[in-house]
């Protein structure tokens, strides 16, 4: 009897996921936990296994299509096996399927083709709604999808909203029917060129899902959250001791010491000292979370960037630090992160300093509230104050940190003690 592949719970929160690879065909043969295709949810690939042996009889999802969790993948069965009709979605049709072979006079005959029902005119796909478009939306009763949109990729913005309220207050109440709309010629051909507009020959890259859920997750977060940026210097000097110092001990217990380990627990000890900044925005308060755990980003190359969570954070020693850094940023370049393993976090870290990078203003990972970015170590000449010898000039390895943070939740006094507490902790690491 034919069983049933279904898209599985892949996390706690975890409600659906993009298929990226069909691994099988109909009619391939398959063994019990053999992936058959490989989904995609938070940037995490995962491979769906196979519940049972047999062949592959029909497929129901498309590459790149969103599958919620308990939906319908594939039937797989035996050669000559029929699908059971009452297992399929409802008005749905397998994408591709097993051609069973005739075998006399019992072999299951395909139903004859039936016409097809009218189905509704296709809706449009209104992309991104901000907060204030969606809202203004409901205040004033407006159909979305009839108002033309002027932004990227036809995105509505606030203007396209008050001109549509405007010129359909300014309508003639006695006509019979509202005119058509006709969509408006593009605000600023110099400000969102066209394609037409665009002269030379191109190449055009199909986007990944990891490329769509990054864009997505930082236009979302530059809508939600007033972005504020400040920046300080930290002197790396006892870091560098202490790291040059320790290297080989960790290195015989299999850990690799590296700064991501301090800048952890340096984030730790200014959470602890300004819990506000573990925090989020909600409409019935800011939720200040007990627990700490810690975001690091962590570059795939051109496959994007992925960032796992450090669970836990505030109740981890250098050494344990240092060995989960090891672990999950080897995971995640090699694509075997869990997706329960990139959610949760409530602070992050990102070391842009490792491509040589001074300073940057990262973007919040939503929905937290702040965001430490971390810049290259660089040798340079600063004035420094002896007890006996007064002011003097010192060659110190040198780094830039800035936070990135939610001007909602975090006003410019809290976010320069909290990141003067992590420069502290740092310079002063012993």
């Amino acid at each position: 009897m034919p069983v049933k592949l279904l898209m599985p719970l892949l996390g706690e929160a975890v409600t659906d996921a993009t298929v990226t690879k069909w691994l099988k065909s109909p009619g391939d043969k398959v063994e019990e936990y053999e992936p058959v295709l490989e989904v995609n949810t938070d940037k995490v690939d995962t491979e769906i296994p196979s519940p049972t042996s047999g062949v592959i009889l029909a497929e129901y999802a498309k590459e790149g299509e969103v599958i919620k969790v308990g939906t319908l993948l594939a039937w797989i069965g035996q050669p000559g096996e029929a699908i059971p009709q009452e297992g399929a979605p409802a008005g749905a049709a397998p994408v591709s399927a097993f051609a069973q072979p005739t075998v006399g006079t019992t072999a299951h005959q395909p139903p004859p083709p039936q016409a097809p029902s009218p189905q509704p005119a296709p809706t449009r796909e209104l992309g991104f709604i901000s907060p204030v478009v969606a809202k203004i939306a409901a205040e004033q009763n407006v159909e979305l999808s009839k108002v033309p949109g002027t932004g990227m990729g036809g995105r509505i913005t606030k203007k396209d909203i008050e001109k549509y309220l405007e010129a359909r207050s300014q309508a003639p109440t006695t006509a019979p029917q509202a005119a058509p709309v006709t969509p408006p010629a593009p605000a600023s051909t110099a400000a969102a060129p066209s394609a037409s507009t665009l002269t030379g020959t191109y190449t055009v890259r199909p986007q990944t899902p990891i490329r769509k859920a990054i864009a997505e997750h930082m236009v979302l977060s530059e809508h939600v959250a007033p972005h504020v940026s400040t920046i300080m210097e930290v002197d790396m000097s006892c870091v560098l001791d202490h790291r040059a110092a320790n290297k080989e001990a960790f290195a015989d217990q299999g850990v690799n010491l590296t700064y991501t380990a301090y800048f952890v627990l340096a984030s730790v000890a200014a959470l602890k000292a300004y819990p506000l900044v573990n925090s989020s925005w909600s409409e019935e308060g800011v939720r200040v979370f007990d627990a700490i755990n810690i975001g690091m980003a962590v570059s795939m190359g051109e496959d994007g960037l992925i960032v796992p969570v450090i669970r836990g954070a505030d109740n981890l020693s250098l050494l344990g630090s240092a060995r989960v850094v090891n672990d999950l940023s080897n995971r995640a370049r090699a694509h075997k992160l869990q997706p329960d393993e990139v959610r949760g976090g409530t602070f992050t870290i990102t070391n842009h300093g490792v491509t040589g990078s001074l300073f940057a203003t990262p973007i919040i990972n939503q929905p937290q509230c702040a965001i430490l970015g971390v810049g290259a170590i660089q040798k340079r000449a600063v004035v420094i104050t002896d007890a006996n010898l007064g002011d003097m000039i010192s060659i110190r390895p040198m780094m830039y940190l800035s936070l990135t943070f939610d001007h909602r939740i975090i006003d410019g006094a809290i976010a320069d003690y909290f990141l003067a507490k992590l420069v502290e902790s740092l310079r002063d690491w012993a």
